[in-house]
């Protein structure tokens, strides 16, 4: 296609992506391995293409060039010439369109077509081959979007770790059937920053809403042709821009108007953010950016056969972080986010990855340095998912100073702490505690550990009292995906039941659940929908489930239903008036005593036996605090016998707050030494 009578200039290389101006626009795009770039410019519908433009200078591994007349709106690509050379690492193809990786919108999505792959797919030599197919007609376009405007400057809501509750959800999800919603609304970032929705986030006394994936993701070949799609969005393929299948009639403004919102409401938003991988999968999988800008550089290739990718990540691709240009995207995305759009904070998806360098995870790799060195990041809530599928790649504890941490050792624990399983003593308590083990060093505070029974991956709360197996028929993978150990228990029945016996140990079991996260030490995670028992039908990996299945019902809320969230709901106003139950420093006098249902401190060898689970931890600290109590028992029994109890013994009463046993809250004196306390239930006193 030949070029329009257009003067470009040679801009410049320090801006990467479209900046625009008063004049035009400037174009930069990193690529060390290219040989030239054109950029292509499309009708406003993005069916046209009418213009290629060769960017006129590279330096410093920058293509570069200022186009005069560009405004913003404009639908642009690349593409990009060099070397095919798979066995070298190599795959430029300029027959394919590819989407800028600074793309700040991307409109449109991917219509999968044999075009995409840069191999003709039906050759022998499979990725070796080369495919002239032009793949523009059905890729989506990236857009110029101008400078943000002053009055979308967001002010931080900055809540102290110490006072943070997490409540993970899904964009779509959490509105796509609620009534209070417009229904133009329902499914939208302006859906989900509704005035009734935050309304109901800020009843409970959430702080921090963590929203799984929302960079721009597309729908993977495999589903579409099963008519599947990706639900919950871990395939990011744009670091910049919003996946637009959330947004609503306001556009990119509707995600800054949720995010005003919530903070408004004294809310944090999160971002689950996928740094890790990318959508084009392993040499198999399609050209759409990354892999046709630069392979070699933006991915892990195995070091003596770069045709190949180092798949830690289980995903086909890792990403190359230890690349300078790659880590400079990675930060410019997050400052991005927390600058122009006023997230507060992240959560990185296998986040040990990030932490990769050529010998392995290093904690003091240069991710973790450039983000710890940061202004800006460096102040945010920073979350990291500690662990990947590569050598050494579980790390939990592993994070360094300033970084919290998905616990799983906690999740574990407690699930098998609650059904009977085999968790001893020691560990239950030292989880509970704020599982001092793994973080009280360097300097890291109790809420370094993201403690959670459930989250979007795995059980729901109630499915996890209710099915002893997954059932993922309905993913097509004839049950073979998820989890298998789930460490759930159903009571006696797989799935719903009319048997009230059953129906009132599982409530009872869901309240013993969210009683102990909120009354551990450590920052606590919901799934949003577990305060209310919301159900998946044993489904425990919904991943391509964008459907009913998945979404939150708001509608038809049993009595039981309605209890669990109220009991919910008095449980976090009591952790966050009494901060005794939200530990902020290992270092703050308070003292824990542990006792046998006799009234004798556990022994060595009663620490661990795993038969010995029924005790009694007694909290408390010689100074008074302005904020609640000072002296705190609570009682654990997981076992089905009714067991009374000796309390620790004090000087004045105890007076029992709250029992699992029938979910009540209460303000009973104990009459006597000796607390009745029924079978698989929790008993919080205070002194």
């Amino acid at each position: 296609m030949p070029n329009k009578s257009r003067e470009v200039t040679v801009g410049d290389y320090r801006q990467l992506g479209a900046t625009t101006s008063e004049d035009g626009v400037n174009f930069a795009i990193f690529s060390a391995h290219a040989e030239r770039i054109e950029l292509c410019l499309f009708s406003d519908d993005g069916s046209k293409e009418l213009e290629r433009i060769e960017l006129p200078e590279y330096t410093n591994e920058v293509w570069h060039g200022f186009v005069p007349g560009l405004k913003h709106g404009t639908l642009y690509g690349y593409r990009v010439h060099g070397k095919y050379e798979p066995e070298n690492g190599h795959r430029f193809n300029p027959n394919k369109l590819l989407v800028d990786p600074y793309a700040r919108e991307i409109v449109g999505e991917i219509e999968w077509e044999k075009c995409h792959f840069g191999y003709r797919r039906d050759s022998t030599d499979l990725d070796l081959s080369f495919d002239e197919l032009d793949s523009a007609p059905f890729m989506p376009k990236s857009r110029v979007i101008g400078s943000t405007p002053a009055k979308n400057n967001i002010t931080p809501v900055d809540i102290p770790w110490a006072r943070t509750i997490f409540y993970e959800t899904h964009v779509k999800g959490f509105t796509k059937l609620h009534s209070a919603v417009p229904e133009n609304l329902r499914g939208t970032f302006e859906g989900l920053g509704h005035r009734d929705v935050v309304s109901y986030i800020k009843s409970l006394g959430i702080t921090s809403v963590e929203l799984l994936p929302i960079h721009w993701f597309p729908d993977d070949a495999h589903l579409s042709e099963m008519g599947l799609k990706n639900y919950w969005g871990y395939n990011s393929l744009g670091f910049f821009a919003p996946a637009n299948r959330y947004l609503g009639p306001n556009g990119l403004n509707g995600l800054r108007d949720m995010v005003r919102a919530f903070h408004e409401a004294g809310i944090e938003v999160i971002l689950d953010v996928v740094y890790n991988h990318t959508a084009e999968g392993n040499e198999l999988g399609p050209t759409l950016s990354f892999r046709g800008i630069d392979n070699f550089s933006y991915y892990r290739t195995m070091p003596d056969e770069p045709r190949y990718y180092i798949n830690d990540t289980g995903t086909g691709n890792t990403v190359n972080t230890s690349h300078p240009r790659v880590l400079q995207m990675i930060t410019d995305s997050l400052r991005y986010w927390a600058q122009e759009v006023g997230v507060d904070g992240f959560r990185f998806d296998l986040g040990t990855i990030l932490g990769r360098e050529p010998a392995g995870f290093d904690q003091r790799g240069g991710f973790f340095d450039a983000v710890g060195q940061d202004p800006v990041l460096s102040r945010l809530k920073l979350v990291g998912e500690p662990w990947d599928i590569g050598p050494g790649g579980y790390q939990v504890g592993g994070f360094p100073p300033g970084w919290a941490e998905w616990n799983d050792k906690y999740r574990d624990t407690l699930r098998d702490y609650w059904r009977g399983g085999c968790q001893t003593p020691h560990e239950f308590a030292t989880r509970f505690l704020g599982s001092g083990d793994i973080y009280d060093l360097r300097g890291r505070r109790p809420w370094s550990s993201v403690n959670f029974v459930t989250a979007h991956d795995g059980f729901t709360l109630n499915d996890l009292v209710s099915f002893n197996d997954k059932h993922n028929e309905a993913n097509g993978e004839e049950n073979k995906d998820g989890h298998s150990d789930n460490r759930s228990f159903n009571f006696g029945v797989e799935g719903p039941t009319e048997e009230p016996a059953i129906n009132d140990s599982r409530e009872r079991q869901k309240r013993n659940f969210i009683a102990t996260l909120l009354l551990s030490h450590g920052t606590p995670m919901l799934l949003a929908g577990d305060e209310f028992g919301r159900s998946q039908s044993g489904n425990n990996n919904c991943y391509c489930q964008d459907n009913e299945l998945s979404w939150v019902h708001w509608n038809d809320i049993p009595e039981a239903a309605e209890k669990l969230r109220e009991f919910t709901r008095q449980l976090l106003k009591l952790r966050s008036e009494h901060s005794i139950l939200r530990r902020e420093s290992w270092r703050d006098g308070m003292i824990v005593n542990w006792y046998n249902p006799d009234g004798s401190e556990l022994t060595e060898d009663q620490w661990a036996d795993p038969s010995g689970t029924s005790m009694c931890a007694r909290i408390s600290r010689a100074h008074h605090e302005d904020e609640g109590w000072d002296d705190v028992a609570i009682v654990f029994n997981p076992g089905d016998n009714d067991i009374s109890f000796d309390l620790p013994e004090s000087v004045g009463v105890w007076t029992e707050v709250l029992c699992t046993g029938d979910g009540d809250f209460v303000d009973r004196k104990i009459d006597g030494p000796k607390l009745h306390i029924p079978g698989r239930s929790l008993a919080l006193l205070r002194h």
